[in-house]
């Protein structure tokens, strides 16, 4: 028996050594990754506001749009017009667009009835028919953010280099720059060159969404709708009957109606200065140094912010099932006016009478 305690009580506080050793390794390494994150998150608050981190630049002016364009191979950029629909629905695709422009339809990147982005594998088989791969520079442009939303769609799929002609058709054909009419044929690809999707967590599921709005003091839900949206007055659109903002978000306010961006650009579509929309947001009582992840209605408007924010080197997310996905989930709290002084209630106990009015 002594002889058995004297080989155990060193095995034992061998034993003990090794377990307080490895605890205090395992605290360490925690330390250092909670450090790793605090050093991360200082040097996004010392970013500069209005600089743009040029390999991740979107918005471009449409004088380098033309000189990219008249430099470059051919067969290594894609030019698209977005709008809802074929080409033929488009408002002006068939009478005149920017020369050798082929058409994109929104409906193959999203799909109802939750409007969020197609599966990676669907998305892929449809920027291929495009000619899209994930090597060329895609530039776009259109009559309204549908282009934005590609753009935010492009980015998550893979593609390394994505442009918007800022101002639009109307910027290009300001300075005088040709345009040209009729359909143009696309020319499929076959490969996109990478495994998709390349950046899955510049997206936020329901679950994440929900977690993060619970769990993380620093997360940021922004509401980029209109007031009439944000108050619970109407829902903004004419399939979504019910009305108001998952609880917990802040106001990122967009502008009129359920696609007005008056907050983001100006009139003739140019995006405004950066630093007068983070001074809006910090009226709103968040900034840039919060963990930010935008969403509207179905995920259009959301996507101009979190490109202005990309460009800059920052990190966002997006909601991509925004309020038309939160409003299908009965058991979720929605806030309802001002959250300051507004109430608070399930989704089931919301009435299904504030779609808008189907024309």
């Amino acid at each position: 028996m002594k002889r058995f305690l004297k080989i155990s009580l060193p095995i034992l506080c061998l034993s003990f050594l090794i377990i307080g050793c490895g605890k205090k390794e395992e605290k360490k390494e925690t330390t250092k990754v909670e450090n790793t994150k605090k050093e991360e998150k200082k040097e996004i608050k010392n970013l500069p506001i209005n600089k743009v981190v040029e390999e991740k630049r979107v918005y471009v002016t449409a004088k380098w749009a033309k000189e990219f364009m008249d430099k470059t191979d051919k067969n290594k950029y894609i030019l698209a017009e977005v709008t809802w629909g074929d080409e033929k629905a488009s408002p002006d695709f068939l009478k005149k667009h920017i020369p050798t422009a082929i058409h994109l339809n929104t409906d193959d990147i999203e799909e109802g009835p939750l409007w969020n982005l197609k599966k990676p594998e669907v998305l892929e088989k449809n920027f291929l028919k495009y000619g899209i791969t994930s090597d060329k520079t895609l530039l776009l442009y259109g009559p309204n953010i549908g282009a934005d939303r590609v753009a935010f769609a492009a980015l998550y799929m893979g593609v390394k280099d994505v442009k918007i002609i800022d101002g639009r058709l109307g910027a290009w054909e300001k300075e005088g720059y040709p345009v040209e009419s009729g359909s143009v044929a696309l020319k499929e690809e076959k490969d996109f060159k990478t495994k998709t999707p390349v950046h899955p967590e510049y997206i936020l599921s329901l679950d994440e969404t929900v977690k993060k709005l619970k769990e993380d003091k620093d997360f940021e839900l922004v509401s980029v709708r209109s007031k009439e949206e944000w108050l619970g007055k109407t829902s903004g659109y004419t399939y979504i009957p019910k009305a108001g903002e998952p609880k917990g978000a802040v106001w990122g306010e967009s502008g009129s109606g359920n696609s007005g961006m008056e907050n983001y650009l100006n009139k003739d579509l140019t995006v405004k200065p950066f630093e007068d929309i983070v001074k809006h947001w910090n009226n709103h009582g968040f900034s840039l140094s919060n963990d930010m992840s935008f969403y509207c209605g179905t995920g259009w408007r959301a996507a101009t912010p979190w490109l202005l924010m990309y460009e800059r080197g920052y990190t966002p997310t997006m909601f991509d099932g925004g309020w038309n996905e939160w409003q299908m989930h009965n058991d979720l709290d929605v806030q309802i006016g001002d959250p300051k002084d507004g109430k608070t209630l399930k989704v089931k106990d919301l009435s299904n009478d504030k779609a808008l009015p189907k024309k």
